[in-house]
C-alpha cells in the first residue's frame, strides 16, 4: 500500500529552507537524497512541485496548492499530538445512533452508555427501531443493523458479530404435544411467528450445508420479538428466536431449546455509517466500543442453558 506521507517532510523542509542544501543540512541527509525524494515525490504526484535553475529553485503553481495542504496536515497531526500529551482529546457533541428495538436495549444501549459515562462531553440521541434508516437522509451518525446489509456506495460497514437462533418451546407445550427430534417432526408443530413490515419470517435451517427455509401451520404472527417469546411461554407454540432474547427463559426452565445438535442459522451484526473522508471521533470510539464490547456480551448471552 502506498504511503502518503512518503517525501512530506522532505518537501516540506526544501520550501522552507529555500534550497535543496540547505534542506539537507536541517534532514541530516546529502543534497543528492533530498533531490532524489522530491524528484520520486513528483513522479508519484504527476505535477513538478519546483523550478530549478543552477542557482535558485522556486515553487510552481502545483507546488504552492501542494504545500498549503501539507501544512494543514502537519497543523492537524501536530494539534492531535498536543492533546493527547495533554489528556484533552475529549469526544464533544451528540452522537445519533439507530438500533433495532430489543437487541438495542438488551445488548448495544449499554455499551454506549458507558462509552457516554466515560466521556462527559459526549451526548447521546438514541433511536430503537427495526426500521431499516436512511442514515444520510435522516441524520444519523451510526446504525446498528442484523442480517444481510444492501449493496451502497454511500455507506460504510463494520462487522461486530453474530448472533445465534434457537427453537424453543414450553415444557409445558412439550408435555402435551411432544419434543421434536428432527426437521420433519419440528414440522409438525404451531408456529409462532415473527413479522417484520408486512413479511413473516420463515425458520432457516442448514440442511446438508444449504441453508433452507420452512414455516408450519402459524399460531401467532406478532411483529414484536418480546411478544414471540411471551406467546411461547404461555404453551401456545414453538418459536425461533435469538439466543439473546431467550436465555434467561431457558435457564430459568421456562422455555426448553429444541434440536440444539441442528447446525444452526447465525444473522451478521454490522455497524454502518455515512461514507466520509474523514470519520468523527465520536463514531470512531463508539465503532471501536462495539467492536471490543458486543462479541464477548454475545457469547455471554449465547452461552447454552
Amino acid at each position: 500500500m502506498r504511503n502518503p506521507l512518503k517525501g512530506i517532510d522532505v518537501f516540506v523542509a526544501a520550501v522552507e529552507a529555500g534550497t535543496f542544501t540547505q534542506a539537507a543540512e536541517r534532514l541530516h541527509l546529502t543534497r543528492s537524497a533530498v533531490g532524489k525524494s522530491i524528484a520520486r515525490l513528483e513522479a508519484r504526484l504527476g505535477v513538478t512541485l519546483f523550478q530549478r535553475t543552477t542557482r535558485s529553485q522556486s515553487l510552481t503553481e502545483e507546488g504552492a496548492r501542494f504545500y498549503e495542504h501539507c501544512l494543514r496536515a502537519i497543523e492537524e497531526i501536530q494539534t492531535g499530538e498536543t492533546l493527547l500529551e495533554s489528556g484533552k482529546w475529549q469526544m464533544q457533541g451528540r452522537l445519533r445512533v439507530s438500533m433495532p428495538a430489543l437487541f438495542g436495549h438488551l445488548c448495544v444501549a449499554p455499551i454506549l452508555l458507558e462509552l457516554a459515562e466515560a466521556h462527559p462531553g459526549l451526548n447521546l440521541d438514541l433511536s430503537f427501531s427495526d426500521r431499516a434508516v436512511d442514515l444520510v437522509e435522516e441524520g444519523f451518525d451510526l446504525a446498528i443493523r442484523v442480517g444481510a446489509l444492501p449493496n451502497s456506495s454511500a455507506l460504510v460497514a463494520r462487522p461486530l458479530g453474530e448472533h445465534k437462533m434457537a427453537f424453543c418451546a414450553s415444557p409445558a407445550y412439550l408435555k402435551r404435544f411432544g419434543i421434536p427430534m428432527n426437521i420433519e417432526a419440528l414440522e409438525q408443530h404451531k408456529a409462532l411467528a415473527y413479522a417484520r413490515f408486512g413479511q413473516v419470517r420463515r425458520w432457516q435451517f442448514v440442511i446438508d450445508g444449504q441453508r433452507e427455509e420452512r414455516l408450519p401451520e402459524v399460531r401467532l404472527l406478532a411483529d414484536d420479538l418480546r411478544a414471540v417469546m411471551d406467546a411461547a411461554v404461555a404453551g401456545l407454540g414453538v418459536a425461533w428466536l435469538p439466543y439473546w432474547l431467550v436465555r434467561d427463559a431457558l435457564r430459568r426452565g421456562k422455555l426448553k431449546e429444541l434440536l440444539a445438535d441442528q447446525p444452526g442459522v447465525d444473522y451478521a451484526i454490522n455497524a454502518v455509517w455515512p461514507r466520509t473522508l474523514h470519520l468523527p471521533l465520536k463514531v470512531r470510539a463508539a465503532v471501536d466500543a462495539l467492536l471490543e464490547k458486543l462479541p464477548a456480551r454475545l457469547a455471554a448471552v449465547e452461552a447454552r442453558a
